[in-house]
């Protein structure tokens, strides 16, 4: 098998992720900034190892030299994924991520970056863990069956716990409220200001519009210009998340930020196994055409951090050593809407009458 690298392997996501490969069978090479982790873990699992910062693209592409993926881990992605994304452009290499963040999707998905990628016979394809697998292969699923679908709504619901990288970009976020897409642009909005409920298969729920990765993604898989994305919380909860809006600007401040992240470094830990194991995952997607007509699918999946690792990983297998098109993709557009049915734990695509 090819060379391949998992950056920011000593992180929460990074270290199952890599943990998965072994299991697998596949031996990437761990790298991040860590020297004294990344290779206390590589000589755990017997990989090789390499140490170096993001902070000098001369480097970056140097490290990435012979490597034809990786898999880009360390997050916060608002402060890593473009440098990068830059080296990978320099040395050839494709580029994978697991982020979640609309920004970031919006700067690989911009017709320029996509444009240098494809120059370089490479692949960008963030998003390639639970953000965005499951909910893009089901936007897919949803233009294949609704092909003149005018908007989508997304929603997904899972029980595990959050991995200190996932709190420290939902903190970085507190002070952007939510967005949807509409009429093909990015539109933000108060979190807690609109709701609605959905299915997930055992009742209808109230749901509120967050900004999930979708907003940008399914709009590159679909092209449906209104989308909206959804999560579970009680009606208390909602308007806890209105008022919570009123307090943007302040938690957006610097020194709140710097006490919030703070505060994950001593106390987030991230979901063990156990937990793991007993928190599925739940997506509904329905699509909606302009004479009213509907049609929704739901689709149950593993956890929210296994399908990341699996997911990852069945992505880096896809395309190792394969001629592959070159340029910008989401998953489901690189490989389909069975991308994520393929994977362990998850079933299959139900179509709700």
């Amino acid at each position: 098998m090819s060379a391949w690298m998992i950056y920011g392997a000593n992180g929460y996501t990074g270290e199952l992720i890599a943990r998965q490969a072994v299991k697998d069978g596949m031996t990437p090479v761990l790298a991040g900034r860590n020297e004294e982790a990344i290779s206390r873990l590589a000589g755990e699992l017997g990989l090789e190892s390499s140490v170096f910062s993001l902070d000098d693209p001369g480097t970056v592409a140097e490290k990435l030299a012979g490597m034809e993926l990786v898999l880009h881990c360390a997050g916060p992605f608002s402060k890593t994924s473009r440098q990068m994304v830059e080296g990978c452009l320099a040395a050839g290499t494709h580029y994978l991520d697991i982020t979640g963040e609309i920004d970031v999707f919006e700067m690989i998905h911009a017709p320029e970056m996509s444009k240098r990628a494809a120059d370089k016979g490479i692949v960008l394809c963030p998003g390639v863990g639970f953000d965005v697998i499951p909910t893009d292969c089901t936007a897919h699923k949803l233009k294949e069956l609704m092909p003149n679908a005018v908007s989508l709504s997304l929603g997904f619901s899972f029980l595990a716990g959050m991995s200190p990288g996932t709190t420290k970009t939902m903190i970085e976020g507190l002070s952007g409220g939510s967005a949807e897409r509409k009429d093909g642009k990015i539109v933000p909005f108060p979190m807690g200001t609109k709701k609605r409920t959905l299915d997930f298969g055992k009742g209808q729920q109230p749901v509120t519009a967050i900004p999930w990765g979708d907003v940008s993604t399914a709009y590159y898989t679909t092209k449906i210009p209104n989308i909206t994305t959804w999560i579970p919380l009680s009606e208390t909860q909602i308007r806890g998340a209105r008022v919570m809006s009123l307090f943007a600007p302040v938690l957006g401040t610097k020194p709140v930020q710097k006490q919030l992240l703070k505060w994950v470094d001593r106390s987030a830990k991230g979901p063990d196994e156990r937990a793991r194991e007993n928190a599925p995952s739940y997506i509904v997607g329905e699509a909606k055409a302009a004479d009213g007509s509907t049609v929704t699918v739901r689709i149950k999946t593993t956890n929210a951090y296994t399908l990341t690792a699996l997911g990852s990983l069945e992505v880096v297998r896809r395309m190792l050593g394969r001629d592959l098109p070159s340029g910008s993709f989401t998953p489901a557009g690189l490989f389909g809407s069975g991308l994520v049915e393929s994977l362990e734990g998850s079933g299959e695509f139900e179509v709700v009458e």
